[in-house]
């Protein structure tokens, strides 16, 4: 168990070096000699958990993905809305998930898939919605996958633009704004009111949602 460990701790600290670096440097013009030193490992022991630095990469786009699951909620919209301000609060607390969507927006990157992580939230998303249009959640003409790939691309704006002005500072309340003037395009009026879109709902998410990393980690 102990051995294992000290595996996972070491591949943590090679995708957070390597995140930085390429957020820093861009893909292309990091090296793997770069990697190692600001990881503090071996050759060996990066090469051990990743074969290449196009692998290295696709360690690091896999960070944006949700490592604690979202609890249900009784209206489906409300996990939509949970989803962006638990992405803001990772971006914001996560140098991981933020180099992950630096790489994802490196357009040097042309070695890489960096469309997945794309592809893979807006496949969340729609699910999301599928499951809120099932339940009648959803005013009659929204389209699934057109207000999936919307509410993915609107995001990457809003964090992008966060991130030139102040650092993500303040993207809590850009996402909330978001919601705030998406939801109500799509959302039937009887549930509007039920949605919490609050800056409080995300102070709230980001502390369940450290305790339920640090209860896995501790077990």
């Amino acid at each position: 168990m102990a051995q294992q460990a000290r595996a996972i701790k070491t591949r943590r600290a090679i995708l957070e070096s390597a995140a930085s670096v390429f957020a820093e440097r861009g893909y292309e013009r990091t090296t793997i000699g770069e990697i190692l030193v600001r990881a503090g490992v071996t050759k060996g022991a990066l090469y051990f958990h990743f074969a290449s630095k196009e692998d290295l990469a696709l360690g690091v786009l896999d960070a944006q993905m949700l490592d604690e699951p979202l609890t249900p909620q009784p209206i489906k919209l409300q996990e939509l809305a949970d989803q962006a301000f638990l992405l803001a609060y990772r971006l914001q607390h996560d140098a991981l998930v933020r180099g992950s969507v630096a790489l994802t927006l490196d357009s040097g990157a042309v070695s890489v898939d960096r469309a997945g992580p794309f592809r893979a939230w807006i496949d969340q998303l729609s699910d999301i919605l599928t499951v809120a249009k099932a339940r009648g959640e959803l005013l009659v003409h929204v389209d699934v996958t057109d207000t999936a790939e919307l509410f993915s691309g609107a995001y990457a704006g809003i964090q992008t633009m966060s991130q030139i002005l102040c650092e993500r500072n303040d993207l809590t309340h850009r996402v909330s704004v978001m919601l705030r003037y998406l939801l109500p395009s799509i959302c039937t009026p009887a549930l509007l009111s039920s949605l919490d879109m609050s800056e409080g709902r995300a102070r709230q998410l980001g502390v369940e949602y450290d305790a339920r990393k640090l209860r896995r980690e501790g077990a």
